[in-house]
């Protein structure tokens, strides 16, 4: 059985004027709300074995400020196809190609492209989750869905079962 968590990138700066939108970094909420995830995903046995992330600066805070929290540091890909803001299309083929022999692979990238490969791939689960994901998926906000299916490659839309969605606002007490 695999395991697919897909992370949202954090909240990010936008007081610089003219920056570049790859080169955007977290703002204090970003990484408040990144470690939280993190702490999350410790305290839930939620262990990745590979981290597949966008590029983009926002994107590779967030999974370093999450992996910190976690109490065995998976190897992190710095992957240019996560970079993505389309229909999930490019990171589904991305993760069928990148995921190789892990078990359970953390992606960490950006709206709509991690909505939209939520959509695609859960097929089952709790309807309320579901739904969550189709009203929004915040910054920082985790999916958890399992397949069963032998390898990454054999990802199709549909075959997912979504375990969990947890936003940052979930997990502040």
């Amino acid at each position: 059985m695999l395991t697919l968590m897909l992370l949202r990138h954090a909240k990010s700066d936008w007081s610089e004027a003219g920056k570049a939108d790859i080169d955007r970094v977290l703002n204090e909420r970003g990484e408040r709300a990144a470690k939280l995830m993190g702490r999350y995903m410790a305290d839930s046995g939620l262990l990745p074995d590979l981290v597949l992330c966008s590029p983009a600066t926002r994107a590779r805070q967030t999974g370093e400020l999450v992996v910190k929290e976690l109490a065995a540091v998976p190897p992190i890909r710095i992957e240019p196809d996560i970079y993505s803001f389309s229909d999930g299309a490019v990171l589904l083929n991305c993760l069928r190609r990148k995921g190789g022999s892990a078990q359970s692979v953390l992606l960490v990238g950006h709206n709509p492209s991690i909505e939209g490969l939520a959509q695609k791939l859960v097929g089952m689960g709790d309807g309320k989750l579901r739904a969550r994901i189709i009203e929004k998926y915040p910054t920082a906000a985790l999916a958890v869905m399992t397949f069963g299916i032998d390898g990454w490659s054999a990802l199709t839309e549909g075959c997912g079962t979504l375990l969990r969605f947890v936003r940052p606002r979930d997990l502040i007490k």
